[in-house]
């Protein structure tokens, strides 16, 4: 915006429409796209497996993992590689 312009009510109208839209898009998880990153509790449950036993999988690099903060995450396509019994 330039200093002598001004802005209207229907300009500020549009402007809340637009960023509202793009907040409840960024809220909303994608419908085409599944869930890509999965917490260690649902990891476990997933492969039926103990705590110590995930852990082995991410030391002898069967499983790889992202830890953010204080948690791991584990991509999912590589839980499935598990799951069908290939090593990555």
């Amino acid at each position: 915006m330039r200093p002598n312009e001004l802005v209207t009510t229907e300009a500020l109208d549009a402007f809340e429409k637009r960023i509202l839209e793009k907040i409840e898009a960024l809220l909303q998880p994608e419908k085409r796209q599944s869930k890509q990153w999965v917490k260690s509790k649902d990891v476990r449950k997933l492969l039926d497996i103990s705590p110590g036993t995930l852990q082995n999988l991410r030391i002898n690099g069967t499983l790889s993992f992202t830890k953010v903060g204080g948690m791991m995450y584990y991509k999912l396509e590589d839980i499935q590689k598990v799951l069908e019994g290939g090593k990555q």
